[in-house]
């Protein structure tokens, strides 16, 4: 039996009888719960040194504290969002958050390293139920237009700025308490959320009508995105051309072909047939891919240039991203004022070419660097540009979009975010191996601009023109 029933409802009262106090509240909980998740993103990349030596592991084992969140939170956002939507919003934001919780103490407590890789990947299955529902539940909590625009400027503010905090606090705690602290900070954060969003946020309610859960969509979307991530982080290490990566993209290819087929004759498909003649929705999601390629790929290779062609501790690099961080703040709360006026379409053509600007300015970085001359002018730049980009595509791809495929929209466009910021390390790190020294660096900020200049062509060319810029 392929499709399971359940019971579903709005998660959330209508806007208009919700006040602005607890509209402000639902914004507060949602946003902090995108820190947390965006933060263990990067937060254990600057530690990995100190958990390689403190748990006796290898370097090839140590990479998998990385590469085991990520490749549960990208293979199963579309599922969560999905969920979200079907299941009910609270619901599933209160389980993402119950087991992401869960998970941080089991991180923060393990003492192998398979118990860790092994945490790593269950909070990142938390996460990617976290994600959606919390960005789901800002489209139904606030009206379409400038009140929706602001709060997902804050949401995407702090989803922007999350990575690079999260090299900042990696670097404080792995040079302070403890690496275990990364994790282990998550504890008190995720149950107090958990508190709140029982007291704050409204029960689902039973809908009028019973919809169903697409498991045979699922199952094959999940799995293949799970393969293609895998994949992307196995050829990085292992060639593109060795029989295994190959193998594995093939098998990848063959489950999305699967869903694909699947769906189109699914009675109540996992992405109804709909949701792809969203021209905006389906723009969002190439040009998030796009970026995401590129912003991600350039902190992995910002913070090696700093650590090991620059010579920085790694707090010395966790403290020079705050440029980026503040900046990129910023331009996102900017950002969610001015797309009422100029447009998704202006916007994101506008962020993404300044953060190209910042991406060139290092391709010429020389090998005796100064951080105020050489390094700080394209820190800068980028976190403007991120800014820009970065919540201005979650209010594109929430444009338009009704309040029962809210969750569906926002785990496609997190969804699309996640995996392309694996393709682009997987691809940039290629890059880097190929060159030497400094000349390495250079080359990989060549191709990190070349794929941000991709994300400007594709925004230009898949938004529409607007007469009045506000409407989209």
């Amino acid at each position: 039996m392929s499709l399971i029933e359940a019971q579903v409802a709005p998660a959330v009262t209508d806007p208009s009888t919700r006040t602005p106090i607890r509209k402000g509240l639902v914004l507060a909980l949602v946003c902090v719960a995108q820190a947390m998740v965006g933060l263990d993103i990067a937060i254990v990349n600057v530690a990995l040194p100190s958990i390689q030596r403190d748990l006796g592991v290898g370097q090839s084992m140590v990479q998998w504290v990385v590469v085991a969140y990520g490749l549960l939170l990208g293979g199963f956002l579309l599922l969560g969002g999905r969920m979200a939507d079907q299941l009910g919003r609270r619901r599933i934001l209160l389980a993402g958050l119950a087991v992401f919780t869960v998970a941080s103490f089991s991180a923060g407590a393990a003492q192998g390293g398979g118990l860790l890789i092994a945490a790593r990947a269950v909070q990142g299955f938390g996460a990617a139920l976290i994600a959606p529902a919390a960005l789901s539940l800002l489209a139904v909590t606030f009206a379409e237009g400038r009140e929706r625009h602001r709060a997902i400027g804050l949401f995407g503010a702090v989803g922007g700025v999350a990575g690079s905090v999260g090299v900042v606090a990696g670097g404080l705690f792995a040079g302070g308490p403890g690496w275990r602290w990364s994790f282990l900070i998550n504890v008190p954060v995720g149950a107090l959320l958990i508190m709140l969003a029982v007291v704050f946020l409204a029960r689902d309610r039973a809908a009028d009508r019973t919809t169903r859960l697409d498991i045979a969509g699922a199952t094959t979307v999940t799995g293949g995105l799970l393969v293609f991530v895998y994949a992307l982080h196995h050829g990085a290490n292992h060639g593109w051309a060795a029989g295994s990566t190959l193998a594995m993209l093939a098998v990848a290819a063959a489950l999305l072909a699967a869903f694909v087929r699947i769906e189109a004759r699914a009675a109540a498909p996992l992405v109804p047939a709909s949701t792809l003649r969203n021209r905006t929705l389906v723009a969002a999601n190439v040009t998030a891919f796009l970026a995401s390629c590129a912003f991600l790929s350039f902190i992995f290779v910002g913070s090696l240039l700093m650590q090991q062609a620059l010579g920085y501790s790694p707090t010395t690099t966790g403290v020079a991203w705050l440029a980026t961080t503040t900046t990129c703040f910023a331009a996102a709360m900017a950002a969610a004022r001015l797309v009422t006026y100029v447009g998704v379409r202006s916007l994101l053509i506008t962020g993404i070419s300044i953060f190209t600007v910042g991406v060139l300015w290092l391709t010429r970085v020389p090998a005796d660097a100064s951080y105020l001359a050489d390094v700080l002018p394209a820190f800068l730049l980028a976190g403007i540009g991120a800014g820009l980009f970065a919540p201005t595509l979650q209010i594109g791809a929430l444009s338009g979009t009704s309040r029962s495929e809210s969750g569906l929209a926002s785990g496609l466009v997190e969804t699309m975010r996640e995996i392309g910021g694996a393709a682009g390390v997987a691809a940039v790190s290629t890059v880097l191996v190929t060159g030497s020294g400094i000349d390495g660096f250079r080359a990989a900020f060549a191709f990190i601009a070349l794929l941000a200049t991709l994300g400007v062509l594709t925004a230009a060319i898949g938004f529409a023109r607007r007469a009045h810029p506000g409407a989209d």
